[in-house]
């Protein structure tokens, strides 16, 4: 059945809906989009609005969007409500599902994402305990230089300013064996460590089912000077590969952001999109917009064109009120306020207007504790102030164009600087009240987990900064540590605030903390922020003398070193041997070291006052950065400090412990070991470290009665039972050794460290067929791992497959040619051929 055409009526209303004028040509070329079908080369897959803030870059997409559902197009908006991909999938898939559309897996996995990501951070170090109140700082700067390595971070990661691919490498690999000791499935690691190749298959896959069902699918991204960060380069991966799967071709990817697309990126996809640059409204757009809302007067016209420049934001504020009386719009001297309040007389709702201005965000609850008026006229002042047209909301919360917000927030900290300062005290009282109660019965890790916790509690800081509290500032450094435990976008959003504060109150001291930790997080992650804020807390920093680590063992497996990590490495126990860095060469300075943002300078009595186990646990964090570089002598030489300021915190004394394990140090290992399981006796790491140490001095009895214990403490515990056959192993005891094994598979099957330790195991025993299956399996999970695949060319001629054998171990050594193991192993093989190889390939 032919679809009626609309009607005059209809069509005038289309085009005046929501008095939305001007921007005539982008509306056209989006429109004319759908015209032509994807496989026309007219058609366009992608439009990207830009211009700058003010200029009308949302009404636009709104009104796009519109013009999509008018196509019959399914469509989702999403803005930087989103603060990361997984947000985005959740935006896109909640109003999918508002229209009839609902993505039931992508749900699914959402949840589970949800679920464990709080997760991540405490899966770097499996089982090293954390201090209360929460996860340690260390814990988190693993994961987050990890996800960085697994390229989750878009952009800029924890450590990129800081580590070559190598070492970041290094860093991931620790990470996966970390996680994967955690967690038993190995989709819920991989969910963790990179929820996008998780959650886009599964989305594109939901959106190509609803593809057959509508005839276009549009999704818009706005603020992409923010969201673009995260977002940028997976929509390009999405766009112009299949590396997810198939994107259904009737599929158009609306952007709008401050600035233009990177070229850099997008430069070759000239001919599939659309460049939409906005400017402010021409003098007829300005006009048509005035004569929409009733302003036709000359005089009044001609002030409004004047004083607004034609930025679309201004003239529809000023057109709002619909001021009839030109009289004194001449005033050059009328303060930006009084530009979008001239025409409001009721001195009620300007006074709203004003106090509404202090919050960063504004819902119905914040409008009551603002507002002193009657009950019977909150709804309506209320209804008022979210119409007007500088107001945007977003899930029920509003805020303020900057462009208006700042000049009336000037306009009442110079009128009344004591009103000023007790407004924004009482706000801070009214936050921190609704934060204590979001407390009750809640733990630490628990409450920084929680989004709305978090936000309660900048907006106290906020608002105590903006009142001129000097002991608030220390409060925000030091919710800073915490806020690095969560990672960069959490300690961003702390970094963020702080600037705000500082710019809004005009204390500049305040600002250049906030713009310093953006620059750190930028240039060096929560690393860098963390060593910015014990600097500003006046503990000393200088570049750590540097004892680089040498690869003894060999390369590209995953080994685990550490009780629950794992790091770069191979060997095959009974032939090669786990990477365990040895002593370097101190005295040289570490290239890693990038000294951090310039601390700001003291200004009217802001200074900076940090606790005492807060710096510790700053200090920690540092060390497990040099950790993830290399450098375990700088590691050991942050945790000293950490030490020094916390003495007897049980978890850095239990990570000293294991880097001097790793490190060689087996004295000093046992002494911070014994103290950190006499502190804490439940420590599962510490003693699985204790019990590698009496491993590694071949003091079997004690080593097998700590592994034991660790075990005990932890039944599911690859790394320790690992380490426990190993002691079975040096003991004779075959048997108990393939029990434990086995049961460390059980518990991971998918950690590869542990399949090749099994494999190795069975070869020794003489089941080289079962040892394959191990190889195979491990080598599956990293291609890269070369103790697997030279213990595998060992098996292969064990049963006689010499060419396969040749085969594998020569891969090896082209790889690694001083891996002298699978060097006697190829010689061995070379010898049964009988051709007098041995010495050359």
């Amino acid at each position: 059945m032919a679809q009626s055409r609309p009607s005059m009526q209809q069509l005038i209303g289309r085009r005046s809906r929501a008095g939305f004028v001007g921007r005539s040509a982008e509306r056209a070329a989006f429109r004319a989009n759908f015209d032509s079908p994807p496989e026309d080369e007219r058609h366009r897959f992608l439009f990207h609005v830009h211009g700058n803030a003010g200029v009308g870059k949302t009404f636009l997409l709104r009104e796009l969007e519109q013009v999509a559902r008018e196509r019959g197009a399914l469509t989702a908006y999403v803005d930087d409500s989103a603060g990361s991909l997984p947000e985005a999938m959740e935006a896109i898939s909640r109003q999918f599902a508002a229209q009839g559309r609902r993505f039931k897996e992508l749900d699914r996995l959402l949840s589970a994402y949800r679920e464990r990501r709080h997760q991540a951070e405490l899966a770097a170090v499996a089982a090293l305990p954390t201090e209360p109140p929460g996860p340690s700082a260390g814990s988190m700067v693993v994961a987050r230089a990890g996800l960085v390595g697994l390229g989750m971070v878009p952009g800029i990661g924890a450590f990129a300013g800081a580590l070559d691919p190598a070492q970041l490498a290094e860093g991931t690999e620790r990470l996966r064996s970390g996680i994967g000791a955690r967690f038993r499935s190995h989709e819920d690691a991989l969910l963790v460590l990179a929820p996008e190749s998780v959650l886009t298959p599964v989305l594109l896959d939901e959106v190509s089912q609803a593809a057959s069902a509508v005839p276009w699918i549009v999704l818009f991204f706005d603020t992409y000077e923010r969201t673009g960060r995260f977002l940028d380069g997976w929509l390009h991966t999405v766009m112009t590969s299949e590396r997810y799967g198939a994107l259904p071709a009737t599929t158009v990817v609306v952007t709008a952001g401050q600035l233009p697309f990177d070229a850099t990126r997008w430069g070759g996809f000239g001919d599939f999109m659309t460049d939409l640059p906005l400017l402010p409204f021409t003098e007829p757009e300005a006009r048509d917009l005035l004569a929409g809302k009733g302003v036709v007067a000359e005089p009044v016209v001609s002030e409004v064109l004047r004083l607004t420049g034609g930025l679309p934001v201004l003239v529809s504020t000023l057109a709002q009120s619909r001021p009839a009386d030109p009289a004194d719009v001449g005033d050059p001297s009328a303060t930006a306020v009084e530009r979008f309040l001239k025409w409001e007389a009721d001195p009620v709702r300007r006074s709203v207007a004003l106090a509404c201005a202090l919050p960063l965000r504004l819902d119905a609850d914040v409008f009551r504790a603002l507002v002193d008026r009657p009950e019977d006229e909150l709804d309506a002042l209320y209804t008022w102030l979210r119409n007007l047209p500088f107001v945007d909301e977003r899930g029920g919360r509003m805020s303020y164009h900057d462009v208006v917000r700042a000049p009336m927030l000037r306009l009442q900290r110079q009128e009344s600087p004591r009103t000023w300062a007790s407004r924004q005290q009482a706000l801070a009282s009214v936050f921190r009240e609704w934060r204590t109660e979001a407390e009750a019965g809640r733990g630490a890790e628990e409450l920084w987990a929680d989004e709305g916790w978090r936000e309660l509690r900048l907006a106290e800081l906020y608002h105590l900064l903006c009142a001129g509290e000097r002991t608030a500032l220390s409060s925000m450094l030091g919710d800073v540590v915490d806020a690095c435990e969560q990672g960069e976008s959490v300690a961003g959003r702390w970094a963020g605030v702080l600037m705000e504060a500082g710019l809004d109150a005009e204390t500049w001291a305040v600002a250049e903390w906030g713009q310093q930790l953006k620059r750190a997080l930028r240039s060096g992650g929560t690393a860098a922020a963390l060593e910015l804020v014990l600097r500003g807390a006046g503990f000393e920093w200088a570049p750590v003398a540097a004892g680089p680590v040498p690869d003894s063992a060999g390369y590209g497996a995953v080994v685990a070193t550490y009780p629950g990590e794992a790091v770069v490495g191979q060997g095959a126990p009974g032939g090669a041997q786990s990477r365990e860095p040895s002593s370097g060469s101190p005295g040289s300075e570490s290239p890693r070291e990038t000294p951090p943002a310039r601390v700001p300078a003291v200004e009217d009595g802001w200074h900076v006052v940090l606790a005492p186990a807060l710096a510790a646990r700053a200090f920690r964090a540092r060390a497990i950065a040099h950790d993830l570089a290399g450098d375990l002598h700088a590691a050991v030489v942050r945790l000293n400090r950490a030490l020094e300021l916390a003495p007897d915190d049980p978890g850095s004394l239990a990570l000293r412990g294991e880097y001097h394990r790793v490190l060689k140090r087996h004295d000093e290992a046992i002494r911070d070991l014994d103290r950190a399981l006499e502190l804490n006796p439940a420590d599962a790491f510490a003693a699985a470290s204790r019990g590698a140490t009496r491993l590694g001095r071949h003091e079997f009895d004690e080593a097998l009665a700590d592994l034991d214990r660790a075990v005990e403490l932890k039944p599911d515990y690859p790394w320790a039972l690992v380490r426990r056959a190993r002691v079975h192993r040096a003991l004779g005891d075959r048997d108990r050794q393939l029990a434990d094994l086995d049961r460390a598979v059980a518990v991971d099957p998918d950690w590869a460290w542990v399949r090749c330790e099994r494999g190795d195991a069975l070869r020794v025993a003489g089941r080289d067929e079962e040892a394959l299956a191990d190889y195979d399996h491990a080598l599956a999970l990293e291609p890269g791992y070369g103790s697997a695949r030279a213990s595998r060319g060992a098996s292969l001629a064990n049963l006689g497959r010499d060419e396969e054998a040749l085969a594998e171990l020569d891969r090896v050594l082209e790889l690694k040619p001083s891996y002298a193991w699978a060097a006697d192993q190829r010689a061995a093989v070379l010898r049964r051929l009988g051709t007098g190889r041995e010495g050359g390939r």
